[in-house]
């Protein structure tokens, strides 16, 4: 006699995320990646709960987080987060689109021509230029090095989210950005950006807010090696 057993049941699935940490956070997780699970639903918050549930360093450091889910910041805690994502861990970051134009993570020296070649025309009536270089000093404290870190592909895109910013903000204008990452002794170059348009007041204006939108959104942090100490800028001792 053939036993029929009883039909197929149907699981629910428990998703798979894989968890990033950068700069700080990284430290205080002691990995840069990991795999998580989390009941169907979860949100940001529940992420969060979670991995300072795992890592009870990184208690202090959750508010001052951001979620970046599959490379987009999330907009609240209450977000919900999919099967399958990938999830970061944004501490705050150092502050410090045609497809001709520049927006690079590099770990190579940058060259303040290569952004200028990409913005310039013979449209563009002016052409403005932002070089951060590597000091040897901050606040009374000499600098032995710097080091870069940066969620790369994040920071691309973030860098070009700015290029269309600026297109949008001023019409006519072109904004090229490009980023060092690794180990930069003081006198190097840091990032350098530069910022057409058919007029020198838009071209003037474009460059600023292309630095300083870098530095609020762009998750690039800079570590900075002192000769009686480290910090992480933007974060603190």
């Amino acid at each position: 006699m053939l036993h029929v057993g009883p039909g197929p049941r149907t699981l629910r699935r428990v998703p798979s995320l894989t968890v990033l940490y950068f700069a700080v956070a990284r430290e205080r997780a002691g990995t840069a990646r990991e795999m998580l699970t989390l009941p169907p639903g979860a949100t940001v918050a529940d992420l969060l709960d979670a991995l300072c549930s795992r890592h009870a360093a990184l208690g202090p450091l959750r508010p001052h987080l951001r979620v970046a889910i599959n490379e987009e910041f999330a907009r609240g805690p209450e977000v919900r987060i999919p099967d399958g994502a990938e999830v970061a861990l944004i501490p705050p970051v150092s502050g410090g689109a045609g497809a001709d134009l520049v927006f690079r993570i590099t770990d190579q020296p940058l060259s303040l021509d290569e952004v200028v070649r990409a913005v310039s025309s013979k449209g563009m009536g002016g052409v403005v230029t932002f070089t951060g270089v590597v000091r040897d000093e901050t606040k009374g404290r000499r600098v032995v090095k710097l080091e870069y870190e940066a969620y790369a592909s994040m920071a691309e895109r973030k860098l070009a989210a700015i290029g269309a910013e600026v297109s949008a903000r001023w019409p006519g204008a072109k904004v090229a950005i490009a980023h060092r990452v690794g180990t930069l002794q003081p006198s190097e170059l840091a990032v350098v950006i530069a910022a057409a348009a058919p007029h020198r007041d838009a071209a003037f204006q474009a460059c600023r807010h292309a630095i300083e939108r870098l530095k609020q959104d762009a998750p690039i942090w800079k570590k900075e090696f002192f000769e009686d100490g480290v910090v992480w800028v933007g974060w603190g001792p």
